[in-house]
């Protein structure tokens, strides 16, 4: 289909906004349920929980025919913009002012989430490498998860709980991102061979054990200090396991190498000031 650049801008706006309400209604209710009580029970009869996920599925939609009209390096970009439209939203229900130093930071963010986008570019991979160039990378990036997960769940501060938890649940949405691609090519060729393979199995276990870690993240702390952390942590997941397993390689070198990597610095702290900066608010003066 021809690249149709208005309409996939309008349609990945859209899609940003959608995964915004939806990740504001979330939290909104993942908040709602005490520590000591069943979240997924808790969530399950939050009609605001619910309609969170239909703005998902909505966004969802939108993405896919942004993508089928127009070019990743165009759609991608413009969807991180929902933490721009995230954190005032969440203010603005939870009656908590959104400074303007949050708004510039996740801006930063923003801006530099799509320069890595667009600057490091990676070449697609192969997507059938053999289980043994997995073990170490996945060994890697499921013991980050491990232990950012386990210090989120531990009585650490709630902005540092909710940076982890999102951390831990962006990698493995990352891995689950890695992953789709061998997983739709079985598909397309051999239905049983699928079923049978460790990869699916794995997409699905990234994909529900992220959902949870999520939503755990929007429970015990700030959508400043979850949301940042989520949004950087899940390409950069999915561009680890790319250039290392699936011989995926950045269409870039020379100046845009130090260009992309500066971006990876600013998402970083950006990411841990937006987290802090609650908790400062929260200081009695």
């Amino acid at each position: 289909m021809a690249d149709l650049p208005l309409l996939s801008i309008a349609l990945a706006l859209g899609a940003a906004l959608l995964f915004a309400v939806a990740a504001v209604a979330q939290q909104s209710a993942a908040s709602g349920v005490a520590e000591g009580d069943s979240l997924v029970r808790g969530l399950a009869r939050n009609p605001r929980w619910w309609a969170g996920l239909v703005g998902d599925g909505g966004g969802f939609a939108l993405q896919v025919l942004a993508l089928a009209v127009g070019s990743v390096l165009v759609v991608q970009p413009i969807l991180v913009s929902s933490l721009v439209f995230a954190l005032p939203l969440s203010g603005r229900l939870n009656h908590r002012r959104i400074t303007a130093r949050q708004g510039w930071l996740a801006a930063a963010l923003c801006v530099a989430l799509a320069v890595f986008l667009v600057i490091g570019n990676p070449t697609e991979g192969t997507a059938d490498a053999a289980f043994r160039e997995w073990v170490v990378p996945l060994a890697l990036l499921l013991g980050v998860v491990v232990v950012a997960a386990a210090a989120g769940l531990s009585r650490i501060d709630a902005s540092w709980r909710a940076l982890l938890l999102g951390l831990a649940g962006g990698l493995l949405f990352g891995l689950a991102a890695a992953l789709t691609e061998h997983v739709s090519d079985i598909f397309e060729h051999d239905i049983g061979a699928a079923l049978r393979g460790w990869q699916l199995w794995a997409l699905v276990a990234s994909g529900v054990i992220g959902f949870y870690l999520q939503q755990r993240a929007y429970q015990v702390g700030p959508l400043t200090a979850s949301l940042p952390a989520f949004t950087i942590a899940e390409p950069l997941g999915a561009v680890f396991i790319g250039m290392t397993v699936l011989d995926e390689r950045l269409r870039t070198s020379g100046l845009g190498i130090v260009v992309t990597m500066l971006a990876v610095v600013v998402m970083v702290v950006t990411t841990l000031l937006l987290s802090r900066s609650q908790a400062r608010e929260n200081l009695p003066a």
